[in-house]
């Protein structure tokens, strides 16, 4: 298994790169650092032509890589990649292409002024684009001290079809040996596909913990019986506010699935994701849809995704 890390020497490429190895180290990964650089189209007059302005680049670039893997922990698998293209994003995915990786992991925007978390534009063209999940480190990520991941969170939603998002979760909550909480935020939202206009918010709420507990027992069936895993029903006026009166610690993890918009195993971050991710203390993994020309018989249950 192999981890890309889309690096750069700043603050926000420190926090992806300790996110990208406490997921390597859980995962027994390897981790690939790897610096993109923009081609250059002229070159400044202070420097000599004969060197070229791309050698300089790389030379730098170099310099950058080595300092990123000497700050890796000895005991996580590293290697460094330097490419160049006009587009950072298509860059990292074309190395998780010719490495054959199975994620990708970014710091959030630097220049972000709310929450931890500032989708900024590689990000952006990451979760519109990407064909493997994408990790997005907060703000901060790199002064954490915790060495593995300690808990995966799997928020889930109503729509059907995307059980990609659960079986996701319990693979990585499986293979990392972490436990597994299922949140619902669904009696939160008035448009959920679980609320009707007779519905109170108890009612609402009653009909959000009737879903949460059979999707609880789709991912129980894929675990061993003796597996750790809870359900949360989150409440709050809105999806910011649910998302706060969780538990976060230093460590966890939580798991969104693509919006309905998305194309097939291509990301796109759905408004309730987004909402979430305003808030958000800790990295949030969201994972590509499922092709639904694969026959059924490839995933174990149904569930839903949050979108």
């Amino acid at each position: 298994m192999r981890i890309v890390v889309g690096y750069l020497a700043t603050p926000s490429g420190k926090d992806g790169l300790v996110l990208g190895a406490q997921l390597a180290r859980s995962l027994g990964a390897q981790l690939d650092i790897c610096l993109v650089l923009p081609p250059d189209r002229t070159l400044p007059v202070e420097v000599p032509t004969e060197t070229g302005y791309d050698d300089i680049l790389a030379a730098r670039g170099h310099d950058w890589l080595v300092e990123a893997k000497e700050s890796v922990p000895g005991d996580v698998k590293v290697e460094v990649h330097l490419s160049f293209h006009e587009s950072f994003a298509q860059g990292l995915l074309d190395e998780v292409d010719r490495l054959r990786a199975q994620a990708i992991v970014v710091g959030a925007a630097g220049d972000g002024l709310l929450g931890r978390h500032s989708v900024g534009t590689v990000s952006t063209e990451l979760l519109h684009s990407a064909h493997v999940p994408l990790a997005l480190a907060p703000r901060g990520t790199r002064n954490s001290s915790a060495t593995h991941i300690r808990e995966v969170t799997c928020a889930l939603g109503t729509r059907a079809g995307a059980d990609v998002l659960l079986r996701t979760a319990v693979t990585a909550g499986e293979l990392m040996d972490v436990p597994l909480r299922l949140v619902s935020l669904v009696a939160l939202d008035p448009q959920n596909d679980l609320r009707s206009e007779r519905d109170t918010a108890e009612s609402a709420r009653e009909r959000a913990r009737d879903h949460a507990k059979r999707t609880l027992e789709v991912a129980r069936a894929a675990l061993p019986e003796d597996f750790p895993i809870e359900i949360v029903i989150a409440d709050g006026s809105s999806v910011e506010s649910a998302v706060r009166t969780l538990d976060w610690q230093d460590g966890d993890l939580v798991m969104v699935g693509s919006s309905r918009l998305a194309q097939p195993r291509r990301l796109f971050l759905g408004s309730t994701a987004a909402k979430m991710l305003r808030v958000l203390p800790v990295p949030m993994v969201v994972v590509p849809k499922r092709d639904f020309t694969q026959p059924e018989s490839s995933t174990p249950g149904q569930s839903e995704a949050l979108s």
